[in-house]
């Protein structure tokens, strides 16, 4: 079967469970990339619900072709910068990194953003993984039956993505100016991200830079903070190996490279 025929099928299986959406689908031309931007609005929009067996054997095959297209990237061979051991900066597309654990900026509901194709790692991270990440997530969320707290950190499988777990923690928001809070809480969560992966004997993860974007901390300080944590938790016994600072924009790969210096050699991949 070939792939256009694949998305259309998962399209019809999920507008069949949410048939409101057929007037905007309607809209959407029937070439391969205006269905995938279909198929991906979709997954976004649709509720935690039991996945049928025929779609998840569908998604997933599809999920991974795409992985496989992409290219994943060994997070432990990329090198540690010369003045910090086991710390490595990367610029790319998170979702194609070969981790132990990815680090998931997430909202307080922790089911990923429900805006179709919006631009946020959160969205990302789903879109790649499959809606069993959702599911996953939801079933937390059940047990916890409470808005996850801004500083703590929860574990998932990472089902399609290369990574084999994503770490999801929810950031301060930055209203007008950093408070001393907003410091100790996205400190919080980079260490009770460590902390987690530490407690699964895992040995790499990969930060992304939480609470800079949709969240509105400044950069170059929520920088200073993430490796002033990390510094401070690898210099203590872990399982941990390897703690990548994932950069996706130029301005914070030059915000870290200034922090921490240039990474020999490494690739840049977008």
């Amino acid at each position: 079967m070939d792939r256009l025929t694949v998305i259309r099928n998962l399209n019809d299986m999920l507008l069949n469970e949410m048939p409101e959406y057929r007037p905007q689908a309607r809209e959407f031309s029937q070439d391969a990339a205006s269905q995938r931007r279909l198929l991906r609005s979709l997954m976004n929009v649709r509720p935690p619900t039991p996945l049928p067996p025929d779609f998840l054997a569908a998604q997933d095959a599809l999920l991974s072709q795409e992985r496989e297209e992409k290219g994943s990237v060994d997070a432990m061979a990329l090198p540690d910068l010369p003045a910090h051991p086991g710390i490595a900066l990367w610029q790319g597309d998170i979702t194609r990194l070969k981790a132990d654990a990815i680090v998931n900026a997430a909202n307080s509901a922790l089911l990923g953003c429900f805006c179709p194709c919006h631009g946020c790692i959160d969205n990302a991270i789903h879109s790649a993984a499959g809606l069993q990440l959702r599911d996953e997530c939801s079933r937390l969320m059940e047990v916890q039956s409470c808005p996850e707290p801004t500083g703590r950190a929860k574990l998932t499988r990472g089902y399609n993505l290369p990574a084999r777990y994503v770490l999801h923690t929810v950031g301060p928001i930055v209203r007008d100016r950093v408070t001393a809070e907003d410091r100790k809480l996205l400190a919080s969560c980079y260490r009770s991200c460590l902390e987690l992966a530490a407690e699964h004997a895992l040995e790499s993860v990969a930060f992304c830079c939480i609470s800079t974007g949709e969240f509105h901390f400044p950069g170059r300080e929520a920088a200073e903070i993430a490796v002033g944590t990390v510094t401070r938790f690898l210099q203590r016994p872990s399982s941990i190996k390897k703690v990548i600072f994932n950069v996706f924009k130029d301005a914070d790969k030059q915000i870290y490279q200034k922090l921490l210096g240039p990474a020999p050699g490494a690739e840049t991949a977008r």
